[in-house]
């Protein structure tokens, strides 16, 4: 089957609804080096806030919540309502689990609630500071719930989609990406929110590989930031459906289809195409691991790639292509790649750009027969 160009198209209402109604496979976006696969169903979203599980990997049964300089943040604990501002001198709160309960601890009062939601003053979006005590600290603007939930706590930062979209970007995108790359990654991470949602219980994406690194929100002149503000909206759709766009690092010279590397077929077949780029600068690496831990892997199967990488760390195994020797009791392994190999490829998306290829081309390219919608419901132009 031959690729069409990736165009505008404008959405009938009929087909709107209809999309609202699929059914879509859930994939993952991995930017970096893996992602994890859930062979499952979720709805196209056309709410504006996603809900992003954070700080979920250090399993925190504490938290710290910071009001910075030029924000009041207003926390609702049970009946309680609690201000947090920097000029007051009371801009923090501590929040641990005890029991199926949290305790907050605001200077010399102590408040017990099941649950606690932070705001600005008129429950709108604020810029707050949440840290994992003595482990990570990071700036969020949304609002932010946490929750007890098996012993730790759940963060859950609620925000504009199109400042997940940047904040995504940021994290996921290479620093020297030429910008028509940048707004080719921004509008599958967009469409990664749009058609992915439900991967977690608590939320709906979590800021790890699993679904879109997401870190903190770029300032406005940066140009993860200008990407996203370019491509406003812009979704890819397949068949009138938008898709939970995959992608990845480094291919190796050719994108793999999902069942090449032992996944479930999407609705969107991610056909395989070349790279380039890859093909004639491959990402080489090579790693040393145990023959035991070595026993159940196999060369293109990502499942078994991605149990070895949790346990070892994402080093262990970069990519589903690579060749295996035996050194007494270890395995050596020599690969080409980063990531999974499906969908758009980021080092290959950089050279296009550099060779003048736009966002649309790009994506075009590696998301064959695939349309750009604004979504939803209006044509990109």
């Amino acid at each position: 089957m031959r690729a069409r160009i990736t165009h505008a198209v404008k959405i009938p209402t009929a087909l709107l609804l209809r999309a609202l109604r699929a059914a879509l496979f859930i994939s993952v976006c991995s930017g970096v080096l893996a992602q994890s696969v859930v062979d499952s169903t979720a709805t196209v979203s056309t709410v504006m806030d996603v809900h992003i599980g954070v700080l979920g990997l250090f399993h925190p049964r504490e938290f710290r919540v910071t009001a910075p300089a030029g924000s009041a943040l207003l926390l609702h604990a049970g009946e309680e309502r609690i201000v947090l501002e920097h000029s007051s001198g009371v801009d923090s709160a501590n929040v641990h689990i005890s029991g199926g309960d949290l305790i907050i601890t605001v200077g010399v009062r102590v408040v017990r609630a099941s649950n606690l939601t932070i705001t600005g003053r008129k429950s709108e979006p604020v810029n707050f500071v949440l840290a994992v005590p003595g482990k990570i600290l990071r700036r969020y603007h949304g609002t932010l719930e946490i929750k007890p939930a098996a012993g730790t706590l759940t963060a859950v930062v609620s925000m504009d989609r199109e400042t997940a979209v940047a904040s995504v970007v940021a994290a996921e995108a290479a620093p020297d990406a030429p910008f028509e790359a940048l707004k080719a990654q921004t509008v599958a991470a967009r469409s990664y929110f749009v058609a992915g949602h439900g991967r977690h219980r608590d939320f709906d994406f979590c800021d790890t590989t699993h679904c879109q690194f997401l870190r903190e929100l770029p300032a406005p002149d940066t140009a993860a930031a200008r990407a996203a503000a370019a491509t406003r909206d812009f979704v890819l759709v397949y068949d009138s459906h938008p898709l939970p766009a995959m992608y990845t690092r480094s291919c190796s010279g050719r994108t793999h289809t999902p069942a090449e590397v032992g996944l479930s077929r999407s609705y969107y077949p991610y056909f395989s195409v070349e790279c380039k780029q890859c093909r004639t600068h491959p990402a080489r690496w090579s790693s040393r691991i145990s023959a035991h831990d070595a026993a159940t892997l196999h060369s293109l199967d990502e499942s078994a790639r991605l149990k070895i990488d949790r346990r070892l760390g994402w080093s262990a195994v970069p990519s589903n292509d690579f060749v295996v020797q035996t050194e007494r009791d270890q395995i050596m392994l020599e690969g080409i790649g980063q990531g999974h190999g499906i969908g758009l490829c980021q080092s290959g998306a950089a050279a296009m750009a550099e060779e003048g290829s736009d966002f649309r081309q790009i994506l075009s390219h590696y998301y064959p027969n695939t349309s750009i919608v604004m979504w939803p419901g209006t044509a990109s132009e």
